[in-house]
């Protein structure tokens, strides 16, 4: 049984706020902390019935877990280059996906920790065909076009409540109870790490009996955006109409070519954000 896993920061055990995730001392403790948690869900996955693991790194440069530190099992998707983003690596082959790691949608519960949709610096919401959609939902139903089921979540309690609306059968694996949006009430990582490998395991055992979440094209993409600027620029591509000041929508013949077509959008709204010819700092 083949399991992939789509890695993510914000929802790991220990996490709490945003300078927990930025490039400094602290970061460098986080960094260990992803990677353990990876770990629990990598050791869970086997002990399930997995024969065979690639996790992909989906957190900001999507080159965070330690490579050294990770259970050899496993095989790892690292760098940013990629036009699956947290999906690079996913096909027909795989079983089932994990995720773990992630994070309420912006927008969504207003207690979910750090929340936020793919770029938290340009994007304020999501909809495919007309549904509100965070990471987990709009990643699970790309997996689901490969025919491979989610089958575990793992993240704040909050997260996990939103996400379980939609994918009621997802196993949860909670490691923190959301306070605030920058505040949580921590579970010690042992804690949440035995949480995560045993729903894993729990979740690869049961994989046969999940279906994959799907969607029929065409498929429609709105995007709200958090600036004008971010909006307006997407419309350098042909296929993306500007319906409002800050909000665009395309549509493409399936969930794939959308979701690539919808990464390259949010590439170019993150460059727009200060002018595409402009220093990050203007």
């Amino acid at each position: 049984m083949k399991i992939f896993i789509s890695a993510d920061m914000e929802g790991i055990s220990g996490v709490a706020t945003n300078q927990q995730l930025k490039t400094n001392s602290e970061y460098q403790r986080f960094r260990k902390l992803m990677t353990a948690d990876v770990n629990a869900a990598i050791e869970g996955a086997f002990a399930g019935g997995a024969t065979e693991v690639v996790v992909a790194d989906g957190h900001g440069n999507m080159s965070n877990i330690l490579i050294e530190e990770m259970d050899p099992r496993a095989r790892l998707v690292s760098g940013n280059n990629r036009i699956m983003c947290q999906l690079e690596g996913l096909d027909e082959s795989f079983d089932g996906i994990l995720f773990v790691g992630h994070h309420g949608r912006e927008g969504g519960s207003e207690l979910a920790v750090i929340s936020h949709t793919l770029a938290g610096i340009c994007v304020n919401e999501m909809k495919i065909n007309g549904l509100v959609v965070g990471e987990t939902e709009m990643n699970t139903l790309v997996a689901g076009s490969f025919g491979v089921p989610a089958l575990l979540i793992s993240g704040d309690d909050a997260y996990v409540k939103e996400v379980q609306e939609t994918l009621p059968n997802v196993y949860g694996a909670v490691t923190k109870r959301a306070v605030d949006r920058f505040a949580a009430e921590l579970l010690h990582p042992e804690t949440a790490r035995k949480e995560i490998r045993e729903k894993a395991a729990l979740a690869v055992k049961n994989a046969r009996t999940f279906e994959a979440a799907t969607v029929d094209g065409p498929v429609t993409f709105e995007i709200e955006f958090k600036g004008s600027q971010q909006a307006q620029m997407t419309t350098t591509l042909p296929t993306v109409e500007l319906i409002g000041p800050k909000k665009i929508r395309f549509t493409c013949d399936d969930i794939v070519t959308a979701y690539k077509h919808m990464w390259g959008c949010v590439i170019i709204a993150m460059t727009a954000t200060n002018g595409v010819l402009g220093s990050v700092n203007a």
